[in-house]
């Protein structure tokens, strides 16, 4: 259908939250059912990062001042989340970028990214970083359009994966 009302927005309300939660656990969701070798993979990294406390903590860990989460409605309806959260000192790190497949198509993915980067600026950190995985075609080639480069260095938790890519961007 034609896209008609697309807002991308911080996440700061009790429903907003509620919605970046459920479209979170659609992330991982979604990472299984198309990767069903990686399933394993994303148990333990749900497991070690700690995803449920934190979503539990939501706006001790997406919320300023150190961290950030955008929500994309697609006329009212939530279709995507994109989180921020700090990784060292002045680098922030992109995380868990997901829009619904039934939103896809409309360069949503695109917008979120080029807000969270203003966001990362707005709240002072120098460089972001990502990481994501060989598989993740359309990611990369996303990631690489608004200035993304992959670096060799293992960054997080999950880079020795033989897949696994690391990205980084200057704000």
């Amino acid at each position: 259908h034609a896209m008609t009302d697309l807002t991308i927005c911080p996440v700061r309300t009790p429903d907003d939250i509620a919605e970046a939660t459920r479209l979170t656990w659609a992330f991982f969701d979604a990472t299984r059912k198309r990767f069903p070798e990686m399933s394993a993979d994303a148990d333990a990294y749900i497991i070690t990062n700690n995803v449920a406390g934190k979503l539990a903590r939501f706006t001790d860990h997406y919320a300023p001042p150190n961290g950030e989460c955008l929500l994309a409605r697609l006329d009212g309806a939530a279709v995507g989340t994109l989180m921020l959260q700090p990784h060292s000192d002045g680098v922030c790190e992109m995380n868990r970028m997901f829009v619904d497949p039934k939103a896809r198509g409309h360069g949503i993915g695109r917008k979120l990214c080029l807000a969270l980067l203003q966001s990362a600026r707005d709240l002072g950190y120098a460089r972001m970083r990502l990481d994501t995985l060989r598989q993740m075609t359309e990611a990369l080639t996303l990631y690489r359009s608004v200035g993304f480069a992959e670096v060799s260095e293992p960054l997080a938790f999950g880079a020795d994966h033989p897949q696994a890519v690391q990205m980084l961007i200057t704000l």
